[in-house]
């Protein structure tokens, strides 16, 4: 079993910077596939970066290009990279552990954090 727990959102400016942190533990951390989720107000849970044990990298095209996923199996910690930051990024971040399946799908995931928010304003 793994848990998960994020920390890191905050309140911030368009065009700022953020670094989520996802702390984890629990057997086989760096076998797992990774992942960000995330969902704003009225809005169902979406992909936006997913990291495979080996630091492949993967990615929605509404973030590519300003937010960088990676992992540090040492410490057991995943980690987001949010640069340019949109009012449209607003929303609670989940990180979450797949055993296997499309990294992109929230069924594919067993394992989730309770969740940190990023509030974007313009």
């Amino acid at each position: 079993q793994v848990q998960l727990a994020e920390s890191g959102g905050g309140l911030v400016q368009a065009g700022d910077s953020l670094r989520l942190s996802c702390a984890g533990s629990g057997q086989f951390f760096s076998t797992y596939t990774l992942g960000w989720f995330r969902q704003a107000p009225g809005k169902e849970r979406e992909f936006a970066a997913a990291i495979w044990w080996n630091g492949n990298t993967f990615y929605a095209d509404s973030v590519k290009g300003r937010f960088t996923i990676s992992r540090d199996n040492s410490k057991e910690t995943l980690y987001l990279q949010m640069n340019s930051l949109e009012p449209e990024d607003t929303a609670v971040y989940y990180c979450a552990a797949a055993g296997s399946g499309r990294y992109d799908l929230l069924k594919s995931y067993t394992y989730w954090g309770q969740g940190t928010q990023v509030t974007v304003s313009s």
